[in-house]
């Protein structure tokens, strides 16, 4: 019973006497289930997640032996995805619509972190630094005496 489950095994996976991937902790952290098990979680049917893979939604991990493995990771996507159709009504190309602008959202935030981390940073090393920069990127002139200047001749008084 156990050989088709048995073969499609990660290293550190344990098979379940049902054929279900039993989660199981690596260094990670992170847990990893069959499509079989996501199914039965969230009261899906099978093809459903694979329509989700093929439409792009979902990116399991697969075993040598081809099976879908999805991670903690993949299952927090899911529940979006499912809160976006079941609770909001959104069909999948709206779906991957909102979770590509997520994406983008958080690549950009983390791009204003970096900013302000950096930011930060020349803050920290100070004003005074700041300052000799600021003296050093100014170009000093020299300024014009105001008394050496002759006013412009009257041509309309000399008639």
């Amino acid at each position: 019973m156990c050989g088709a489950i048995c073969s499609a095994r990660r290293d550190g996976d344990r098979a379940g006497h049902d054929g279900v991937l039993m989660p199981t902790k690596r260094g990670t952290g992170r847990g990893y289930y069959m499509i079989s098990a996501v199914a039965s979680k969230y009261n899906i049917h099978p093809q459903t997640l694979r329509l989700y893979e093929r439409e792009g939604l979902l990116r399991p991990s697969r075993t040598d032996g081809n099976t879908r493995l999805y991670s903690d990771d993949d299952l927090q996507e899911l529940e979006t995805i499912l809160a976006l159709t079941r609770d909001l009504g959104v069909n999948l190309a709206g779906v991957e619509i909102i979770l590509n602008m997520r994406r983008k959202m958080e690549r950009m935030q983390s791009e204003v972190n970096e900013f302000m981390h950096y930011v930060k940073g020349e803050l920290a090393r100070g004003l005074g630094d700041w300052e000799q920069r600021l003296n050093t990127a100014l170009v000093p002139t020299a300024t014009p005496k105001l008394s050496s200047l002759s006013p412009p001749a009257d041509d309309d008084a000399s008639q």
